[in-house]
Formats: C-alpha cells, sequence, structure tokens
C-alpha cells in the first residue's frame, strides 16, 4: 500500500516506521526544516523500548508533493492548526481512491478533512500509542498501543475493517469500532486533563499524579467533557473514564511520558492544540449553555503559558 504520513513528528515518524517495516511503501511529509533534512542526511531514527533504528525513508516538504505520488492511504498527524494548510497543499495527491485517516488529537477535525476528500473517503481514529521526539529526525517511544476507527459515513464498515486490518498487520494493533464519536471524547479526555497539566506543571504523567490536586482536577475535567457530549448523545462512562485517565500515571507503563503539548511548548516552543481540546469544550459548552470552568481557565492559562514561553523567541517573532 502505498502511504503518506501527513505530519511526520514524534508519532507520524513512529506509524511510519511501523508501516514501512510491515512492508508497504511510506513517504512522510512535514513542514519543519531540521526534522526533514535530519531525515535525508542520516535517516530516520526509532528508539523503541531503549533499542535504536535507523531507516531510510523518503521525507518531502509538503511544497514538494507532486500529483503524481497518489496515495492509497493519507493519515494525518499534523497539529490540528496546520490541518488545513496540510491539506491544501498536499491536495495533488488525493483522489477518489485515496482514504483519509484522521488520528489528530482534539474535536471536529472532519469538517475541515470534507473540504479536500469525498465523505466516504474518510475515517475518523484515535490512537494510545505515544512518542517523543529525541530531536530532528529521532523518535522515542516505550509500550505498547492501540487504534480505533470507524468510517465517517454509513455503509463503508466493510473499508473501514480493511483499513484496520492493514494497520494491524503492521503492529498497530487496529480495530473497527461503530462508535468512533464515544472513543475519540474518551481519549479527548486524556489529552484534556494530561496534556494541560503536565505542561503548566511542567511534569511528567506520574509527577501530576502524584500530586494532593490530580484526582479532583481530572475528575472536574472529565465531568465537563462528558455533560457537553452528551448534548451530542454520546454518554460517557466518568468512572471509567476518570480511571483510565489515571492509570497513565503508572511508571511501569507510560507514566515518564511528557505528553504531545508538553513537548510543543516547554521543548520545542511552538503553539499548542489546546483550543482544539478544552477550548473545544469551552466553545460547545457555551453553545449549549452549559458552564465549563475548568476547561475554560485551563485553556485560558495554556495561552498565558505560550505567550510567557514564546514572547522572546526568534523563531516565532
Amino acid at each position: 500500500m502505498k502511504i503518506a504520513i501527513a505530519g511526520a513528528g514524534a508519532l507520524g515518524s513512529r506509524f511510519g516506521f511501523m508501516l514501512q517495516q510491515a512492508g508497504n511503501d511510506v513517504t512522510l511529509i512535514d513542514g519543519w526544516k531540521d526534522h526533514v533534512e535530519a531525515i535525508r542526511r542520516n535517516g530516520l531514527n526509532v528508539t523503541i523500548n531503549d533499542k535504536t533504528f535507523n531507516v531510510k525513508i523518503p521525507t518531502k516538504y509538503p511544497s514538494e508533493v507532486t500529483a503524481d505520488m497518489k496515495m492509497d492511504l493519507i493519515i494525518v498527524f499534523t497539529k490540528s492548526m496546520q490541518l488545513d494548510d496540510m491539506l491544501q497543499n498536499i491536495q495533488a495527491i488525493i483522489t477518489d481512491q485515496t482514504s483519509i485517516l484522521c488520528l489528530l488529537n482534539g474535536i471536529g477535525h472532519e469538517d475541515i478533512i470534507e473540504k479536500y476528500a469525498s465523505k466516504q473517503n474518510i475515517f475518523l481514529g484515535n490512537t494510545m500509542w505515544t512518542a517523543s521526539l529525541v530531536g530532528p529526525g529521532h523518535t522515542q517511544s516505550f509500550g505498547d498501543g492501540s487504534i480505533s476507527l470507524q468510517n465517517l459515513v454509513d455503509g463503508h464498515a466493510s473499508e473501514a475493517k480493511y483499513l484496520a486490518a492493514c494497520l494491524s498487520e503492521a503492529g498497530l494493533n487496529a480495530e473497527y469500532t461503530d462508535n468512533i464519536h464515544y472513543s475519540i471524547y474518551r481519549k479527548a479526555c486524556v489529552n484534556g486533563t494530561m496534556n494541560g497539566l503536565c505542561t503548566l506543571l511542567d511534569a511528567d504523567m506520574a509527577a501530576v499524579g502524584a500530586t494532593r490536586m490530580a484526582h479532583k482536577i481530572v475528575t472536574t475535567i472529565v465531568n465537563e467533557f462528558a455533560a457537553v457530549a452528551k448534548h451530542e448523545n454520546i454518554d460517557l462512562d466518568t468512572n471509567e473514564i476518570i480511571e483510565h485517565v489515571e492509570s497513565c500515571y503508572d511508571p511501569k507503563t507510560i507514566g515518564h511520558h511528557y505528553p504531545s503539548m508538553h513537548q510543543d511548548l516547554i521543548k520545542n516552543h511552538r503553539y499548542t492544540e489546546i483550543d482544539y481540546i478544552n477550548g473545544a469544550i469551552s466553545r460547545k459548552g457555551q453553545k449549549y449553555g452549559i458552564a465549563t470552568p475548568y476547561c475554560d481557565f485551563l485553556t485560558e492559562l495554556i495561552h498565558c503559558k505560550e505567550d510567557i514561553v514564546l514572547k522572546n523567541d526568534p523563531v516565532i517573532n
């Protein structure tokens, strides 16, 4: 299968590596110059559970994508605020036969993807795989993960199941679900707690979980997500989700992982996706007349943190 990874950061690079190792024809597409040039020059370094692999893998800037690079599958791994620009830049490789799988953090990305692809070719998913960037051209991760996905349009479940099988052949543990919106909200609860808290406290998930106030904060945020989801006919099991979030604290699994928002802002001095996670809940809360004070405040605090961290960054300014 010809596969493009649109947004080849930490997790996109790991997926590209695993899919290539399974025999697929994979191309990475990314706009970060240092990362692209490092892969071109030295190959992609992938560290998994303390073992490092080095592979040659085609890597392109979005501006280098041409119509002759038609793809069977595009997996989008951009930041939410970069999705529209990425798809606009690579639309030459999107045909009526191209499937697009969205695994982005956050809520509502299908509205953007529909501008560039037929609804029947769009698949929504979420993943519990994790990864971080050691530096340009080097992704690192620990443990295993999974993917759940579903077709956006009714009547295309067979295509979704086929896609899940192809990903599972690469060891990505993908499965079809008939309720992806529940799964997306469930994952968004993890992101809506761990991403913002780890970023503001400059701590990994185990350290956040060890604080005295962690349970109260996580419980309140999850309940705000659940109140919004209920207005969209999604009934979240809050007790199970809180337990799921708190399982992330375990240092024997992923507790020492720093979530992507921390990597973006604290490590790499980039803007965050907060407006597509807690900020999305705030907007939906206003729409439905639901109070979401913790999500509101967390979103505001992250924007304050962005102002502090990025104020004097020469690349940003």
